[in-house]
C-alpha cells in the first residue's frame, strides 16, 4: 500500500482525515494561494487543491497525496482568510443575515491517477449585531479561516442552518473523499 499524505497545514483537515483510520502523514504545501479572479468559484478551489497536491507529490512521488482548498462566496465575491480584525469585521458583516456558499475542492494525486472534485454547501447566518461580530473576532477564530469563521468552533453560534455537507464547511468533504479514494486502493 502506498503512503498517504495530506498536503495541508490545517488542523481541521488533519482531524477529519483521522476519522478514516487510515495512516497518513502531513506535508505542508507552500503553494501561493493566488487565483484568477475570472475563474468560477468551483474552478478556483479545484485548481488550488490540485496545485497543492501536485506540489507535494513532486517531493513524494511514490505517495498518494491529498490537497484541499476552501473558499466562501457571498453575493458573488470570494472571501478568503482575513489578515486584520477590520477585514474579519467586513467579511462577517457581509455574511450577516444572509446565505452564502462554501466550496471545498479536493485533489488526489498519485503516479497512476489524479482525481479532482469539489463539494458545496449553503450556509445561512443569523443577523449579527456589531457586538456579536466584535465578540467573535476577539476569540481569534476568524484569522485562519475562509470567510472569517469556523463552523466547528465558536463560529457555530453565527450559523442559523446549512444545506449540504457539514464537513465541506469545515474543509474536507470526508464522505465524498472516501468514495474518491477507493480507486487509489488506500
Amino acid at each position: 500500500m502506498q503512503n498517504l499524505i495530506l498536503a495541508s497545514s490545517s488542523p481541521r483537515r488533519k482531524e477529519l482525515l483521522s476519522i478514516l483510520q487510515i495512516p497518513f502523514e502531513v506535508k505542508v504545501s507552500d503553494v501561493e494561494e493566488s487565483f484568477d479572479p475570472g475563474q468560477e468559484p468551483h474552478e478556483i478551489v479545484m485548481n488550488l487543491a490540485d496545485r497543492k497536491a501536485k506540489h507535494v507529490s513532486k517531493k513524494y512521488p511514490q505517495a498518494i497525496v491529498i490537497g484541499a482548498d476552501t473558499i466562501v462566496v457571498a453575493r458573488g465575491e470570494v472571501l478568503g482568510k482575513p489578515s486584520t480584525p477590520n477585514e474579519a469585521y467586513d467579511m462577517l458583516k457581509k455574511l450577516s443575515g444572509s446565505t452564502h456558499t462554501v466550496l471545498t475542492g479536493v485533489s488526489i494525486v498519485s503516479t497512476a491517477r489524479t482525481t479532482t472534485f469539489y463539494e458545496k454547501t449553503e450556509v445561512v447566518f443569523w443577523e449579527l449585531t456589531d457586538d456579536d461580530i466584535h465578540s467573535y473576532i476577539s476569540t481569534g477564530e476568524p484569522f485562519d479561516k475562509a470567510g472569517s469563521y469556523g463552523i466547528q468552533g465558536y463560529g457555530s453560534t453565527l450559523v442559523s442552518r446549512i444545506e449540504g455537507d457539514y464537513f465541506t464547511v469545515v474543509g474536507l468533504p470526508i464522505s465524498r473523499l472516501v468514495r474518491e479514494l477507493k480507486p487509489f486502493k488506500c
